[in-house]
């Protein structure tokens, strides 16, 4: 049974600090290209940041970048992938998602991954 699951969410003051676990099993996530995503209400579902199967690469949004930090633990059963995200903005509340698909290639299109969590909630107050 595939699982993915998000943690870490929470209430914070613009500024502040977050990192965002996510425990994934069920298939080889240990070599699947793992994305983070956000939705805000009324928005469409927009890219944030993935990490590849090994670790060695990542992409990240233009809006995150030099913020947000995405790694991975594989192991043996269930592969955890984090999202640090420091300095935050009001604009970065939305509910964070992590998804996964079995490629290579540093997907930004939320239509591109099959595998979701259900997502966690980050509210960043001014």
């Amino acid at each position: 049974q595939v699982q993915l699951v998000e943690s870490g969410g929470g209430l914070v003051q613009a500024g502040d600090s977050l990192r965002l676990s996510c425990a994934a099993s069920g298939r080889a996530f240990n070599t699947y290209v793992m994305g983070w995503f956000r939705q805000a209400p009324g928005k469409e579902r927009e890219f944030v940041a993935a990490i590849s199967g090994s670790g060695g690469r990542t992409y990240y949004a233009d809006s995150v970048k030099g913020r947000f930090t995405t790694s991975r633990d594989n192991a043996k059963n269930t592969v955890t992938v984090y999202l640090e995200m420091n300095s935050l903005k009001p604009e970065d509340t939305a509910v964070y998602y992590c998804a996964g698909r079995n490629t290579e290639q540093l997907l930004t299109s939320f239509r591109q991954y099959p595998y979701w969590g259900q997502g966690t909630q980050v509210t960043v107050s001014s």
